[in-house]
């Protein structure tokens, strides 16, 4: 039987709401690993520069993920993908829970990144698919929302049992298995939403799509009328998400050193406050047009950066947490304005793809510079790095600004002559 006819009487509005909460819980899943890295640390002798490559390691394995599977979800379905990467998600939670130093902890980080990899396309499409009529641009919002939703719960929730629970290191992740099972039955119950999906498996337990055996991965491709579009707004998505990487792998560090702090709350904390405003933000400018939404976004994420490098020359911890929460909101703007224009370039067969190919680039500017960020803790201390990676980012959002002020006014003069 054909796994849609399975599911066909499943409510659309459920298995929105079913996607909503795996890319919520995959992504918290991410970030509890940041509230434990002091902890790490402390336990195992770890340096900055080999935590943040544990962190590179799940962004390129995601991206390892997204470029091998990206867009199997146009062709194989949309619920059979999300499935095989909730079961990749729940291997590596019981990795993370048995690790007693390094290797296993960068295989729990291999795996996890191979999970979200794998799922990513398939979440952003089926968000999009499966957005209640009623509410049109609820898929968008929650595609851009999802993660930084994800990321704030993973970060208060894990400096909570970091600081009061017993056995974090395992409890957490543990937590995180049964919270994973529910949300693949969740899955299993859904519907499928792919347009292009025609197949399902045969006796032989072989995966087929219009009559022909399609189980090999996909290649990227953006189309070329959206090339130039998606050049400008993927200036955004980079600036952001460089942001993302650099709080989600040193940020704890940095807040503890500012606050003169040993809670491990308050590093948790600090990511959640930069989740929480970006959140706030989306919430607040869901129904605002895409490019406007972008440019607003980028304003804040500017004045957030001036602000962070303000409480670094002063030491200031209020100021800080201050800068963290006005670039949060900066963030979480920028972000949704720039996927939901980016959102809009795809056609239906081809959003899985589109969708891999924007996290591609976000997983990219993620990893990278954290690493670089790393790298330069160690030969020029936190305080010094912190600042240079913030000024390197203050350039790219005004490049990224530029860009997209141009785009917008291009926009409202093609709308004008149509």
């Amino acid at each position: 039987m054909h796994p849609a006819a399975h599911t066909a009487s499943a409510p659309r509005g459920s298995g929105f709401w079913v996607v909503g909460a795996v890319l919520v819980l995959l992504m918290l899943s991410s970030s509890v690993p940041s509230a434990l890295y002091v902890l790490y640390q402390q336990k195992w002798g770890l340096s900055s520069g080999v935590i943040t490559v544990v962190f590179a390691l799940y962004a390129v394995t995601v991206l390892a993920g997204l470029l091998l599977f990206g867009s199997l979800s146009d062709t194989l379905g949309r619920r059979p993908v999300l499935g095989a990467g909730l079961v990749l998600a729940i291997v590596s939670m019981g990795l993370f829970a048995g690790a007693r130093g390094l290797g296993l902890l960068l295989a729990a980080r291999a795996v996890q990144g191979l999970a979200v990899g794998l799922a990513t396309g398939a979440m952003g499409a089926a968000l999009l698919e499966l957005t209640p009529r009623s509410r049109p641009a609820l898929g968008a919002q929650v595609n851009s929302a999802g993660p930084t939703i994800g990321i704030g719960l993973g970060g208060i929730g894990a400096g909570l049992l970091v600081q009061y629970a017993p056995a974090p290191t395992v409890l957490t992740y543990l937590l995180l298995v049964g919270a994973f099972a529910v949300t693949l039955v969740g899955v299993v119950r859904m519907r499928e939403s792919a347009p292009d999906a025609r197949g399902g498996p045969d006796a032989a337990g072989a995966v087929t799509s219009r009559g022909r055996l399609r189980i090999a991965p996909h290649r990227i491709r953006i189309p070329a009328a959206a090339r130039g579009r998606f050049a400008v707004l993927i200036l955004t998505i980079v600036a952001v998400w460089s942001v993302g990487g650099f709080y989600l792998s040193l940020g704890p560090h940095l807040a503890l050193s500012l606050l003169r702090s040993t809670n491990y709350l308050a590093g948790g904390a600090t990511v959640a406050l930069l989740a929480g405003a970006a959140t706030v933000a989306q919430l607040l400018l869901g129904r605002t047009e895409a490019l406007r939404t972008a440019v607003i976004g980028l304003l804040g994420l500017l004045s957030g950066l001036a602000l962070v490098l303000l409480g670094l020359g002063l030491g200031s911890a209020p100021v800080f947490l201050v800068a963290t929460a006005v670039l949060g909101a900066g963030w979480g703007a920028a972000f949704l304005g720039s996927f939901r224009a980016l959102s809009a370039l795809a056609e239906p067969a081809h959003r899985g793809e589109l969708t891999a190919a924007v996290y591609v680039f976000a997983y990219l500017a993620m990893s990278l510079p954290a690493v670089l960020a790393g790298l330069f803790t160690n030969i020029h201390g936190l305080h010094r790095t912190s600042v240079g990676f913030m000024a390197a980012v203050a350039a790219m959002c005004a490049l990224a600004l530029f860009a997209t002020l141009r785009l917008a006014a291009r926009t409202r003069s093609e709308g004008s002559t149509a």
